[in-house]
């Protein structure tokens, strides 16, 4: 999973790719996962992982992760060149969601670039940049297919799609607020629109207000604006995170304890990511490896598998699948599946979060 983390100079938005970082997933063990400066990969935290490795002394647990790409050059003008200008185009269509960091903290000595705090401002700043970019590709596509489609009567449908956006976006308007057909969402996934991506708000506070922060007067603004389509707003300091994430894991306990938290707001960003995508785990387990899959929910056994191995979703057999629940209950998956409770399911079984699979398969 790929999300982009956006938002003006200054508001916390490095601070938080700095926590990322620091808090990293080893890359030792994602060779195919190239890490570069503005990238961060972490694990995504799941004590059922712990569990399993445990209970069939597996040499090595791998844990689902997500990869956050940091994307700067967005400031007021972007679009138009200011700031690192369409650098971050390249990368912020390649991500899956985007994390919207804003600033709902005074502080004196962190100068703003706007001069004032003031979090209405500086979203309709991102955002506006966004459907700049967006109106950008947008126009020239319409440009093309409007040439095309003399000759091409099949792209009326998608010549009539793109008015519709480019007509959003001259309004103002984000494509993921417009209303679509079902073959019209076929086709918008495939223009990777920025603002057609779903957006999770990241308030960043001060110290003092993370553990109230009902006495912030700045977040209710923010969750104002992301009810316009049910967007999560979460509640972090970025300078917290900062600190957690040089710590042991013992230590991070501890001292989220000491704070008063529940969990750290790294976990909090996960955890609503997964929900924000409707996304679940799934796991592999044995003597060589405990790991978890990421998958979105409704996906059936064979396309599960096919993250795992191609192969084994081209030779699909069968999915022989035990409950998490089951396998705590009794303590092994032998004992469970003693006890009835391993199911054998085939191609139409759709996996579900917590499935422990193995996949029988023939090429």
């Amino acid at each position: 999973m790929k999300l982009g983390i956006v938002g003006l100079p200054n508001v916390g938005k490095s601070t938080l790719f700095n926590a990322i970082t620091s808090a990293g997933a080893d890359s030792a063990n994602y060779p195919f996962c190239t890490i570069e400066p503005n990238i961060g990969v972490v694990e995504v935290p799941d004590k059922r992982l712990e569990f399993l490795a445990k209970i069939n002394n597996s040499a090595k647990t791998l844990p689902a992760v997500i990869e956050f790409f940091d994307i700067a050059g967005l400031v007021k003008g972007a679009s138009k060149g200011e700031g690192l200008g369409n650098k971050f185009l390249s990368h912020i269509r390649e991500v899956e969601a985007v994390v919207h960091v804003v600033r709902c903290f005074d502080d004196d000595n962190v100068i703003h670039v706007e001069t004032t705090v003031d979090p209405k401002r500086d979203i309709e700043i991102i955002e506006l940049e966004l459907i700049l970019a967006d109106l950008e590709v947008m126009t020239k596509r319409l440009e093309r297919l409007s040439k095309m489609v003399k000759n091409d009567k099949s792209l009326q449908g998608e010549l009539q799609l793109v008015e519709k956006i480019v007509s959003g976006l001259e309004d103002e308007k984000q494509a993921r607020y417009l209303t679509y057909t079902e073959e019209e969402l076929k086709l918008l996934k495939t223009f990777n629109l920025i603002t057609a991506k779903p957006v999770l708000y990241v308030a960043n506070v001060s110290e003092e207000d993370i553990l109230d922060p009902s006495k912030n007067k700045y977040i209710n603004i923010v969750k104002e604006h992301a009810s316009q389509d049910n967007s999560e707003v979460i509640v972090i300091c970025g300078k917290i995170e900062e600190e957690i994430s040089v710590l042991e894991d013992s230590e991070k306990k501890e001292f989220l304890q000491e704070m008063g938290l529940e969990e750290s707001g790294l976990d909090k960003l996960i955890r609503s990511s997964y929900s924000l995508l409707g996304l679940i785990s799934f796991f592999t387990t044995g003597p060589m490896e405990t790991r978890a899959w990421t998958i979105v929910k409704g996906t059936k056994a064979p396309q599960a598998a096919s993250k795992i191995h191609s192969d084994i979703e081209r030779g699909f057999i069968r999915a022989e699948v035990t409950k998490y629940e089951d396998a705590i209950k009794y303590g092994s998956l032998n004992t469970a599946k003693e006890k009835g409770l391993m199911g054998l399911e085939g191609k139409d079984y759709v996996v579900e979060d917590g499935d422990i699979i193995l996949f029988r398969f023939n090429v």
